[in-house]
């Protein structure tokens, strides 16, 4: 048996935004042949969102521009990124792009839930969401 991926229901319920999930939807079909892992990894998040009105997200839920406090399990590293579309990345100044691993791995999850998730190397981390700060606030 492979335990590279977890199957959906062992993973948090994730939660979005209709509009948000469409935009997200489209962005990683556009990536599919620059970024296709993790292009991949983003739509199988989208396909098991619970979707909502945008003013019925659960508290501190991770949406695009959100930051989002961390802690790496493995390591007991802890940071705070902002969650950001390609193009505004900027990985030295702490923001992280939808389309990688870890920006896919966070979208939709609330704080106070793990998720584990493959990094950039394919080994598996736990990272548990401290709090997360809307975008706007902070």
């Amino acid at each position: 048996m492979k335990h590279h991926a977890l199957p959906a229901d062992n993973r948090p319920a994730i939660y979005l935004t209709a509009g948000e999930c469409d935009a997200l939807s489209e962005l990683a079909m556009s990536a599919e042949h620059r970024h296709p892992h993790s292009s991949a990894m983003l739509l199988a998040e989208l396909c098991r969102a619970e979707l909502c009105q945008p003013g019925e997200l659960p508290e501190q839920t991770v949406v695009m521009n959100s930051r989002i406090d961390f802690i790496d399990e493995g390591t007991g590293a802890r940071r705070t990124v902002q969650l950001v579309y390609p193009r505004d990345a900027d990985i030295a100044a702490g923001r992280v792009s939808i389309l990688t691993p870890i920006g896919a791995g966070l979208i939709g999850m609330t704080a106070g839930y793990s998720i584990r998730w493959p990094d950039r190397d394919g080994r598996d981390r736990l990272l548990r969401i401290v709090s997360v700060t809307p975008p706007g606030e902070g």
